[in-house]
């Protein structure tokens, strides 16, 4: 079966010794999880900023994470949290999206419990497994504002960051474009993030795949990282998400 990736929506051959070649090596990858936590993803009515459809890709971005790991590329869980005190956000100059986004979907009840350090609203909702790394204090829309995942992923000798969760067209995007500023390769698993809606969706995955790196599927990224490591790390191919 042919590896695929989408540019501007458009199905496209994947040729893993083409102009992606880099993108592809798991070598040089991680994989970086963006806010798969039970302050978006809880089905509890108290839930403070649902993200509803994100609850679709659970358990699939948990069997990706699984193949990802066997393929001995590294696992990074990354989660907005502010201090319980409030300063960083509802107390002090407050998230833009605090005031936009209830423009849209109505008012959010509870929204100034969202993201509150030692809240129940940070456990993770995917699987955290001994050897993943961990990174908190996301207070904005990038993965990378103002963590230490950039320190972390230099560290770690990474050069292709490989984004999965929510939301597409917000925190995913956002560090889609801060990861490629700082010189990342950038793949995006169009199967494995899920937007406010399929539109948005959509339109955030043709910015990625126009100016910003790959976007294609978990399945082929594990088939293609399969085909180019040693043997003793070649893992069993996961189902995409449609």
């Amino acid at each position: 079966m042919q590896l695929t990736h989408r540019v501007h929506g458009d199905q496209r051959p994947l040729d893993p010794t083409g102009d992606f070649a880099e993108w592809l090596q798991p070598a040089a990858a991680a994989v970086v999880s963006i806010d798969m936590h039970d302050g978006h993803l809880s089905e509890d009515p108290g839930c403070p900023c649902p993200a509803p459809r994100g609850r679709e890709v659970v358990a699939p971005v948990d069997a990706f994470h699984r193949a990802a790991r066997a393929a001995g590329v590294p696992v990074i869980h990354v989660r907005s949290e502010v201090r319980a005190s409030g300063v960083d956000d509802v107390r002090g100059v407050p998230s833009a999206w605090r005031t936009t986004f209830p423009q849209w979907v109505g008012p959010i009840p509870g929204a100034d419990q969202h993201a509150l350090a030692g809240s129940r609203w940070t456990r993770f909702t995917t699987e955290v497994l001994p050897g993943d790394e961990v990174v908190t204090g996301k207070k904005r829309l990038s993965a990378f504002y103002p963590t230490d995942l950039d320190f972390l992923l230099r560290q770690m000798g990474v050069r292709t960051v490989v984004l999965d969760g929510i939301m597409a067209d917000c925190c995913v995007l956002n560090t889609a474009f801060d990861a490629s500023n700082l010189s990342y390769r950038v793949v995006v698993l169009e199967d494995l993030v899920r937007g406010t809606d399929a539109a948005l969706e959509a339109s955030a995955l043709a910015v990625v795949s126009l100016h910003l790196g790959l976007v294609t599927s978990s399945s082929d990224l594990v088939r293609a990282w399969s085909a180019l490591a040693p043997p003793e790390q070649r893992v069993a191919p996961v189902a995409a998400v449609r």
